[in-house]
């Protein structure tokens, strides 16, 4: 028997309700142990490490200290935080992201607008402007101290996880805006308003990049990876969803275009990455990049472990990122065949931008911090 949408929005608001007041009221009975050894050192300590610039942050009850190495973190007793991911944190964040969309539907329910797979168009400049916002944060962690226009912790709302809810909020706004806009008769659609706010949003972050590398020493500006990347990305997306098209057409009869964007979202993650670990100081930089999520240290490991070395030297080691994003994008893209949109457009729509947004924001991150040298 279907529960009424009222009665599982109570159950979804009950469920969330009660891990926040766990989390919570186990922070301020035992802050060491709930506070300091999980909130702290897996969620907001790595933030914190990020937002200073500091390789490890040590939490010494609640006054942090920050270290420019991680052996000076070495012996400090207490939970240490080190800037980036762990696989309690991205476990942590792929479980908040699915409770999150859940209440996304609820939200959407009040809104009079119908969802579609080609609402993932409007809202592509909202997913450039979460990687370029990104790299605006890693472009202060160079900056010496007061150099930036935003100190901590403001800064920390541009840094995983809480830069998704910045994004959120701002598309979000923008949608409500859009809608009234089109309701009110000052606009055919609301899609060109949301795109619209989306642009001006990432020229913006652009534009202060920009600025940055024009006016700060430590922030450069090398062109080739953004160009190099977004032709890769795109020419590996138009030859791949053709010969998808050609020779297995079953994959794209769900999303015949929509899954070309996908395929190109995630090719842009898979080739920014490339160039900036393998030839990043080929094309300019000072050093090759280093991959910041556990799924690409692993993946690049096991390359480096099965792929003989005489190969990796002369090809690199992070194509196999590469790959692995491709065969992903393809299978997800499969996962979405015509019944599955039909019978629940809404949630696809949904998985579908979720889909895009996780290939397309790292990826023009790991890009803008090759193109910018932070």
């Amino acid at each position: 028997m279907a529960f009424p949408s009222t009665r599982i929005e109570r159950l979804w608001t009950g469920a969330v309700g009660t891990i926040l007041a766990v989390l919570v009221g186990g922070s301020v009975l035992f802050p060491e142990r709930v506070y300091g050894g999980f909130v702290w050192q897996y969620f907001w300590g790595p933030v914190a490490a990020d937002a200073h610039g500091a390789q490890a942050a040590a939490y010494n009850g609640g006054d942090p200290i920050f270290f420019d190495s991680v052996a000076g973190a070495s012996g400090v007793a207490g939970p240490i935080a080190y800037p980036g991911y762990t696989i309690v944190s991205e476990i942590g964040y792929a479980i908040t992201l699915l409770v999150a969309l859940a209440g996304i539907v609820f939200l959407l329910d009040r809104l009079d607008f119908e969802e579609r797979p080609q609402l993932i168009y409007p809202l592509l400049p909202f997913m450039l402007f979460g990687g370029a916002l990104r790299v605006v944060e890693d472009a202060h962690d160079t900056l010496a101290v007061g150099a930036g226009l935003i100190e901590f912790p403001w800064i920390a709302l541009f840094i995983s996880p809480f830069i998704y809810v910045t994004v959120f909020v701002l598309a979000m706004a923008a949608l409500l805006v859009s809608l009234r806009l089109r309701n009110q008769g000052h606009a055919d659609s609301f899609e060109w308003p949301l795109f619209g706010f989306g642009s001006g949003m990432l020229v913006l972050a652009l534009g202060y990049l920009l600025y940055l590398s024009a006016t700060q020493p430590q922030v450069e500006f090398h062109p080739a990876f953004t160009i190099l990347t977004m032709g890769g990305a795109t020419l590996i997306a138009v030859l791949g969803w053709w010969a998808l098209r050609k020779y297995a057409p079953a994959v794209a009869d769900g999303t015949p275009v929509v899954g070309a964007v996908i395929l190109w979202a995630h090719a842009v993650d898979g080739v920014a990455n490339v160039l900036g670990i393998d030839w990043g100081a080929e094309l300019g930089l000072a050093a090759d990049m280093v991959p910041k999520h556990p799924a690409n240290r692993a993946i690049i490991d096991l390359t480096v472990a099965v792929v003989p070395e005489g190969i990796t030297a002369v090809i690199g080691v992070a194509w196999g990122f590469l790959l692995v994003k491709i065969v992903a994008a393809t299978i997800v893209t499969w996962l979405f065949d015509e019944q599955m949109i039909t019978e629940g457009p809404r949630f696809s729509t949904l998985l579908l931008i979720a889909v895009v947004a996780v290939g397309l924001g790292p990826g023009v991150r790991d890009m803008l911090r090759a193109t910018f040298g932070v």
